[in-house]
């Protein structure tokens, strides 16, 4: 169980590539999410964000490290804390460097699912940024006008998208579908379904 911390996506991957800052003990294992008594007889919401890991209370043990973690099961380098230089500060401020090392590392994590993706032609790639600068550009002098040109992309992008996946869909098995897209299979699934304007649960 993961309990509320501070998380990150990019749009294209969204909630299958959702990274943090993991903690792990001294004997490298992961601690459960912690809870404070908010004064009602109640628990509290579970928290994991890495800050609260500073052993100042006695349920809550002393992080020994820091690293990046991602949903999809991805774990990068652990970066040690050093106690000795923290010494009375607040775990959230000592410890922000160690913590944006793990955040660098699911950067390069993500950039590593971009690559590993199906590769999109350079020239769609670049034909695609010409379109949003020009409609960025539209935008300062008459928004109205960039509104409609969004529109008519997403009625493209709509038509475009259903021959897309109904052929992928007898192309390529979930899992490789998925790998092509740098999703999760279910991600993967119901992105396919919308597409192709078909059911995720018969798919």
């Amino acid at each position: 169980m993961t309990g509320r911390r501070e998380t990150w996506t990019t749009d294209e991957f969204g909630a299958s590539h959702t990274g943090a800052v993991g903690v792990l003990l001294d004997d490298g294992t992961v601690p459960g999410p912690a809870y404070f008594d908010i004064g009602s007889g109640s628990a509290g919401e579970p928290i994991s964000h890495w800050s609260v890991y500073d052993g100042r209370f006695s349920h809550v043990p002393r992080a020994a490290a820091l690293q990046g973690v991602c949903s999809c099961g991805w774990s990068g380098p652990a970066h040690p804390l050093d106690w000795d230089a923290i010494g009375d500060r607040r775990l959230d401020e000592a410890g922000a460097g160690t913590a944006y090392r793990g955040e660098s590392d699911w950067d390069a994590h993500t950039t590593e699912v971009a690559a590993s993706a199906v590769p999109v032609p350079e020239d769609i790639t670049r034909l695609l940024e010409q379109v949003r600068e020009s409609i960025e550009k539209l935008g300062k002098t008459s928004p109205l006008a960039a509104v409609r040109a969004v529109r008519r992309m997403e009625v493209t992008a709509e038509d475009a998208g259903y021959w897309a996946a109904r052929g992928a869909r007898g192309d390529a098995s979930r899992a490789e579908a998925a790998t092509a897209l740098g999703l999760d299979e279910d991600a993967a699934r119901k992105l396919l379904a919308r597409l192709g304007r078909w059911s995720p649960y018969f798919s």
